[in-house]
């Protein structure tokens, strides 16, 4: 796979991401608190497939590189999320594995991205 191709997959695997989360959050118990990180989580999980569109129409490296920061940045902020709501007992381990998991390995893409 190129890297015109690897970049369009993972627009594609980020986008869907973010539809997995917005699904996710509405699983969560209707209270004020949340209310709260159903919002927080919504916006980091679907903020990381809009940086990471942005990132591939960079004006520069430094531009690129930026927008890969934010993209891991809000890629470990939806991770943190997933863990609290499981802590809280709002949802079990096996509903969020799938996110939690592709969290991890988005992160490591973004890491690995960002320090080339």
């Amino acid at each position: 796979m190129d890297n015109k191709e690897f970049a369009k997959e993972l627009e594609r695997r980020t986008r869907e991401f973010g539809v997995r989360i917005i699904r996710l959050s509405r699983t969560l118990p209707n209270t004020s608190e949340a209310r709260v990180i159903r919002t927080q989580m919504t916006k980091s999980g679907t903020f990381i497939g809009a940086n990471y569109r942005e990132s591939n129409r960079a004006r520069s490296k430094a531009d690129f590189k930026n927008k890969i920061k934010i993209c891991e940045s809000e890629t470990s902020e939806t991770q943190y999320w997933l863990e609290v709501i499981v802590k809280l007992n709002w949802i079990s381990w096996a509903k969020v594995k799938w996110e939690y998991e592709e969290c991890g390995e988005l992160l490591g893409i973004f890491t690995s991205a960002a320090n080339k």
